[in-house]
């Protein structure tokens, strides 16, 4: 079962929604705006094309989505620094004492 929609030329989504899906989908739209479904997991027609339907409606909601918000840069507190290296010197110590010689 294949499943064609034409995305280019759709009144369906808005104009924003229609460019973002548009350019986050341009590797899988045929060279007229076509985007193909293809489904053959199933062994009836029907249960095809509903699959289809399915996977054609998760595709676009996920690719009108909206960006995600940008990362802020943040610093971690003195405290959790000073944790951090006082692990890391207990760390360091217990290392070191297990490389003494035994006589």
């Amino acid at each position: 079962m294949e499943l064609r929609y034409d995305l280019a030329a759709s009144d369906a989504l808005p104009p924003v929604w229609k460019e973002r899906a548009l350019e986050r989908l341009s590797g899988r739209l045929t060279d007229g705006g076509v985007l193909v479904i293809r489904a053959s997991e199933h062994r009836s027609q029907w249960r095809n094309r509903e699959a289809a339907a399915v996977r054609l409606s998760a595709l676009l909601s996920e690719a009108v989505a909206p960006p995600p918000r940008n990362r802020r840069a943040t610093r971690p507190s003195r405290g959790a620094v000073e944790r951090r290296l006082t692990d890391k010197k207990r760390r360091s110590d217990l290392k070191r004492g297990r490389s003494g010689g035994f006589d």
